[in-house]
């Protein structure tokens, strides 16, 4: 498609998106009286209407019927997760057995760590892509420390990090394959976050998941950036483990709960690991107090505590929001409007004689819903321009700003607007 520059043609767009109704689904804040362009789904989803329902049902619940909510409220509570597991699958690419809901995204990467880093002295090396998320970078120094005192083996040692080319902003697929080739029979497990929350770049998990388990490797994703925004087929891919976050693309409030993926493979192992809790035991025999430990098959059978029903409840809403559209939908809106956005971002370049650098890669099948945009001349002094006028967007140090045009509430019209806004800004700026 030839775009074009002009709020004619944005407006355009906008009538033929099947999306566009979406939007009045969820609530934007207000800046300066008007409705925000909001380019942060990446960080935090804003909040679709319908939550509130689903929230003030459980509470109904709590007040009318106390502990007998569990049993015999609308959503009973003791198998409220299990709601999620249709619609979760179809987001993620897995068998509805190989997905639940528990906990927080960390926590639950140190509990699959449980059952898929084993390392032993000859093979116990960790696979990582270079600046990870700093939670991950934690997770690993924390997981290689624990194992440490029995195993000998050194930090150092251990996390073996995919390094940019110089001079590039993006880790090559080839690079990691080498490297995971390299590291050979001392690689105990392969760990990445599927999307790069700085770049905004998606690894190709499909062969590098084979890669990894070809030298006898697990494979896992941390999918944070991922999960509600690129297409995920864990289970064909043959993924191992993996966990996301619910707070971004899947709009289910700040911190909430986390999504697994345990693939089948694994769901009759008995001598895979795993901290055990009453709410992972046999639902038909969990009531019986039992003192051995019989989980439930599938990836269930991970849970520890019971849920926390009125974090799910938001989530839950989201999760209908999206099984109501589904992904095919979204990933065709998002294709077009992130291409707009590139677009518009290159315009604005030409028009005020500036040096933008959009670092995020520029083929659809390596990104998602994020252009990352290094400012180059530019500073901070720009980003709380394009805040106070209305523009929520996201600032990275040294000197990026993260775009993140999420297919359910952003539209076509917006990127006119941003396109227009930034301009001003520059030139305003270059008057002072």
């Amino acid at each position: 498609m030839i775009f074009e520059n002009t709020l004619e043609f944005a407006r355009q767009l906008d009538s033929q998106d099947l999306l566009n109704k979406y939007q009045e689904e969820f609530i934007f804040p207000q800046v300066n009286g008007k409705k925000v362009i909001y380019f942060t789904g990446n960080s935090l989803g804003l909040q679709p209407k319908r939550t509130k329902s689903y929230v003030d049902e459980v509470m109904d619940d709590w007040a009318n019927l106390a502990v007998e909510g569990h049993f015999y409220s609308q959503k009973p509570w003791w198998d409220y997760h299990e709601r999620f597991a249709q619609p979760l699958s179809k987001i993620v690419g897995a068998l509805p057995s190989e997905v639940t809901v528990m906990n927080t995204l960390t926590v639950n990467l140190h509990l699959l760590m449980v059952s898929f880093y084993r390392p032993t002295k000859s093979r116990y090396k960790i696979i990582c892509e270079e600046k990870a998320f700093p939670s991950d970078q934690y997770m690993f120094q924390s997981q290689v420390d624990f194992h440490s005192h029995y195993l000998g083996i050194k930090l150092e040692d251990t996390i073996v990090e995919i390094k940019r080319r110089e001079g590039e902003h993006n880790i090559r697929v080839e690079d990691v394959l080498a490297k995971i080739e390299e590291v050979g029979d001392e690689l105990a497990l392969v760990l990445i976050g599927g999307v790069n929350y700085y770049t905004g770049q998606v690894f190709d998990m499909k062969t590098i998941t084979a890669a990894g388990q070809k030298v006898g490797a697990y494979v896992g994703w941390d999918l944070a950036h991922a999960a509600g925004n690129v297409r995920l087929e864990l289970h064909d891919w043959n993924v191992d483990f993996a966990a996301w976050c619910s707070y971004k693309y899947m709009n289910s409030g700040p911190g909430n709960a986390s999504g697994c993926f345990i693939h089948e493979n694994h769901h009759n192992n008995s001598e895979l690991p795993r901290f055990a809790g009453w709410w992972g035991h046999n639902k038909e025999r969990r009531f019986k107090m039992e003192q051995t430990f019989d989980p439930i098959h599938g990836a269930d059978g991970w849970q520890i505590s019971n849920l926390p029903i009125l974090s799910l409840a938001p989530y839950l809403a989201s999760v209908a929001l999206f099984d109501e559209i589904g992904m095919d939908a979204i990933i065709q809106k998002r294709d077009r409007i992130t291409s707009y956005l590139e677009f518009i971002l290159q315009e604005i370049d030409k028009e005020v004689d500036s040096s933008f650098e959009i670092i995020t890669p520029s083929h659809v099948l390596e990104r998602g819903s994020q252009l990352s945009v290094l400012l180059h001349g530019e500073g901070r002094s720009l980003f709380d321009y394009l805040m106070k006028n209305g523009v929520i967007t996201d600032w990275r140090e040294p000197n990026v700003i993260r775009l993140a045009p999420v297919p359910l509430y952003t539209s076509y019209t917006d990127m006119y607007e941003f396109g227009q806004i930034l301009k001003t800004g520059i030139l305003n700026k270059r008057q002072l």
